[in-house]
């Protein structure tokens, strides 16, 4: 009889993929969230889920499941957590239904980081996808040279990419999802303070990733972030498995990008390949490079890798163009840390030259929302010529956090009357550079209208 699973919190990214892959994989799938909007409902209604609007206790008389799988938006409190905890029914989170159904028998490519994983997933599933070993993956994104964000592993194949996150897996479970993943191949892509409602410090989080540096095989491989002092800092506790450097010396490094974005790759001071796109920043460089190293982990040969590289399409929001009207261009990006926002800001400045950028913030993030990063924040907008920061919603003062910047500072609170400064602030020629890890309020949409 066809197993059921009931997913808490299917509208999300994660879960919504799991629950792709669960049905791939002969489940009969269900699941409860709050609204839902395209295009993770219409995905869901594509695949034939029956998607239940609300938390409510009543929804577990007409699902009936085998398993509840319960994603970490589903808090104690709520009524259908407490009827499934006072019922005694059969319980588990994604990331452990998933490693125990799925990613057991499978060699596993982790990406963690605290910028970049869904970028570096997506690369490294296509990578392997032209080099013909059509491996499964899991990814908090849509991959463009893929249209889904997960799938089951193809013919038969052995090899699983999943995006390794450090946010935590339920509210049973406070380790970070990505213990469960047991990776035989490991990026690590870079380690920052982030997530500031679930880890007091760096030092917490860095505790995680020393839990998933406990996991990987002395077989495996890590391939870590020479520039990253705190992934340094945190293999000196204690690694049992190979390392590769990238970025640095020891290593992997990028050469110097043309003027169109490719660059020649080397490993230990010889050149080994070269990657012709037009992707931008030096971050996407680094990221191929540690692509091309998990690949060649595989079995891809670097040239083969580089190869897929070149036909590489980038994730839907990351520095994805939405309209040009009078030769303003619009972007959406998912940088949402300062660190992705000043590496964003860069990687725009290097196509676009002497042309003003106008950075468009809305701090949306949990972390962002508590005011733990506002310190820095300035500082990663200051090669923008101009900074909207929509500050509805934000409990801190924005306008003495980012004095700084000092004239090239617009803040706003009325969403309308925000579009509609920043439509009159934009001139011929501009780069507007739109910045947030949700909706915006359809501000993409609205701007390129009062635009025209």
């Amino acid at each position: 009889m066809m197993q059921h699973i009931h997913i808490i919190g299917i509208g999300g990214t994660f879960m919504g993929g799991l629950a792709r892959i669960a049905k791939e994989a002969g489940f009969k799938v269900t699941g409860c969230d709050a609204k839902m909007y395209p295009p993770m409902s219409t995905q869901l209604a594509e695949l034939g889920v029956d998607v239940h609007e609300g938390f409510d206790a009543e929804q577990l008389k007409q699902y009936q499941a085998d398993m509840y799988v319960i994603g970490n938006v589903a808090k104690r409190g709520m009524e259908v957590i407490e009827a499934i905890l006072n019922k005694g029914l059969p319980y588990t989170s994604g990331p452990q239904w998933l490693s125990e159904n799925v990613l057991q028998k499978m060699w596993v490519l982790g990406v963690a980081g605290t910028h970049g994983k869904t970028t570096t997933a997506s690369m490294l599933a296509w990578v392997l996808e032209y080099a013909g070993y059509g491996a499964g993956f899991l990814i908090g994104g849509v991959p463009q040279n893929f249209s889904v964000s997960a799938r089951l592993p193809q013919n038969d194949s052995a090899f699983f990419v999943i995006e390794a996150d450090e946010y935590d897996t339920a509210f049973f479970d406070k380790r970070s999802k990505f213990v469960h993943y047991r990776p035989r191949t490991t990026i690590l892509n870079n380690l920052e303070y982030d997530h500031a409602d679930i880890f007091p410090d760096l030092a917490a989080i860095q505790t995680q990733f020393h839990h998933l540096i406990r996991t990987v095989p002395n077989q495996g491989l890590i391939i870590a972030s020479g520039r990253a002092e705190a992934i340094h800092e945190t293999i000196d506790k204690g690694c049992w498995t190979p390392i590769e450097w990238f970025g640095n010396q020891a290593g992997w490094q990028i050469g110097e990008a043309d003027k169109q974005g490719s660059f020649d790759v080397f490993f230990k001071g010889e050149k080994v390949g070269r990657v012709q796109w037009e992707l931008l920043g030096e971050h996407n460089r680094l990221n191929a490079l540690a692509v091309i190293a998990a690949a060649r982990h595989v079995g891809v040969s670097v040239q083969a890798a580089c190869d897929a590289l070149s036909q590489f399409k980038n994730v839907k929001r990351r520095m994805e163009i939405k309209g040009v009207v009078n030769q303003i261009t619009v972007y959406d990006d998912f940088a949402h840390h300062p660190t992705a926002i000043e590496t964003t800001i860069a990687g725009l400045r290097q196509k676009v030259g002497n042309a003003r950028i106008i950075a468009v913030l809305e701090p949306r993030s949990n972390t962002m929302k508590l005011g733990t990063m506002k310190a820095a924040l300035s500082g990663s907008l200051k090669e923008a010529n101009a900074v909207f920061c929509y500050a509805g919603g934000v409990d801190w003062d924005v306008q003495a956090a980012l004095e700084p910047l000092g004239d090239k500072l617009h803040i706003g609170k009325q969403f309308d009357e925000f579009v509609n400064e920043l439509a009159k602030f934009a001139q011929t020629g501009d780069h507007i550079l739109i910045m947030s890890n949700g909706g915006f309020g359809g501000i993409h949409e609205k701007l390129l209208a009062k635009l025209n």
